[in-house]
């Protein structure tokens, strides 16, 4: 827990540690998690930093900041657009992007989901809210915002005064709230859906989250 102590030394988490039952939400997004993230929402769950900076979460109060929600296979899929088409110089294959989180502005954040295998590898990257700026940071979620958070690392797209307030992070609830656990769902073959899909004229990525249409359509099919 190296990183997630350089973390609350800066930024101290506002609250106990909860449990949070992983093996479903990993089911639901078809991809092991890396172990910072998920001591990260453990210990400080849904919120943001700096009033600005917010994390994905298990137990994110809307579908926009939910881990297991629609934005991440939304943005893939504008990104797709972009890299087809050459709208933006997107640098990544949007399969191997998945949203972490975003800002108040709009930027968003990403894993860069690259060995899918290795979560603990994964790199984050950055996107300029209205325009085509990336920005790449060479280590995990955690090692990131604490990065941030310390100075050590300025995002282009973030704003300057950022920590003008000094590093900080508020709950999206009150710090008594107790989040409902995530709904148990039964394992599934996403191989089988893979090939379902491919076999049914569906765009699916080869490894990663499965879009949560063609998952639906696959059930609707009987599956």
């Amino acid at each position: 827990m190296t990183e997630l102590n350089a973390l609350t030394r800066i930024c101290p988490a506002p609250r106990p540690a909860l449990r949070i039952a992983w093996e479903p939400v990993e089911a639901t997004l078809g991809m092991t998690l890396p172990t910072d993230y998920k001591q990260l929402a453990e210990h400080y769950g849904p919120g943001a930093f700096c009033r600005y900076l917010h994390v994905h979460h298990p137990h994110g109060p809307t579908e926009f900041v939910n881990l297991t929600g629609p934005v991440p296979d939304r943005v893939r899929a504008h990104l797709r657009e972009d890299y087809d088409q050459g709208t933006h110089p997107v640098p990544y294959d949007p399969n191997h992007l998945f949203t972490i989180g975003g800002t108040d502005n709009g930027e968003r954040i990403f894993w860069i989901t690259d060995p899918i295998e290795d979560p603990d590898r994964w790199r984050i990257a950055v996107n300029e809210a209205r325009g085509p700026q990336w920005f790449t940071f060479d280590g995990a979620l955690v090692d990131f915002l604490a990065s941030v958070l310390s100075g050590r690392t300025a995002v282009p797209q973030f704003p300057r005064d950022l920590l003008e307030g000094g590093p900080s992070f508020t709950p999206a609830r009150p710090v008594l709230w107790k989040p409902e656990a995530v709904a148990d769902q039964p394992a599934v073959d996403t191989a089988a859906i893979r090939t379902w899909a491919r076999d049914n004229g569906y765009d699916v990525p080869p490894r990663g989250r499965i879009p949560a249409e063609t998952r639906e359509a696959w059930e609707r099919a009987g599956g």
